[in-house]
């Protein structure tokens, strides 16, 4: 699709699940589970993706997805199937370089949204887009840098 001058596309992350009756609200599981089966826990998968912003100057992308830092007890609890994605290498296959992304939009600071955000190289946590400008709105950085308890 083109808006303007820019392209937008979609790029998958990988997969997660969440509470199927929290996602669907007050929609009857009878009629939510006829399309998105829950697993034993009520989870249901959801996709991950991140949406691409790309003209002659920029490429901008919204939001980055899980990336593959979380330990193994939020794997297991969000049922994340995000390590069999790359992002830089997803990028790239829609030719995208990370190292020439402009700009990152975090819509939030969930860390479906933003955990790709950063990743480890060589022991060392790095932006994953050295180049761009991140992007937040200013709630959401107060918001993470003053958690609740619950945070």
């Amino acid at each position: 699709m083109n808006i303007g001058n820019y392209e937008l596309f979609t790029v998958e992350t990988g997969y997660l699940s969440l509470d199927g009756g929290a996602m669907f609200g007050n929609v009857p599981k009878t009629l939510w589970n006829k399309t998105n089966p829950a697993d034993e826990f009520n989870r249901i998968k959801l996709a991950m993706r991140l949406l691409v912003l790309k003209d002659a100057e920029r490429t901008i992308l919204v939001d980055a997805g899980a990336g593959n830092k979380m330990k193994a007890k939020q794997d297991k609890i969000y049922k994340l199937d995000s390590h069999q994605h790359d992002l830089g290498q997803d990028l790239l296959s829609h030719g995208v370089d990370p190292k020439k992304v402009t700009d990152v939009l975090l819509t939030h600071l969930h860390f479906d949204h933003a955990g790709g955000a950063t990743r480890y190289q060589d022991g060392q946590l790095e932006l994953t887009f050295p180049n761009a400008h991140y992007h937040v709105h200013s709630e959401q950085w107060d918001w993470a840098n003053n958690p609740s308890e619950r945070d």
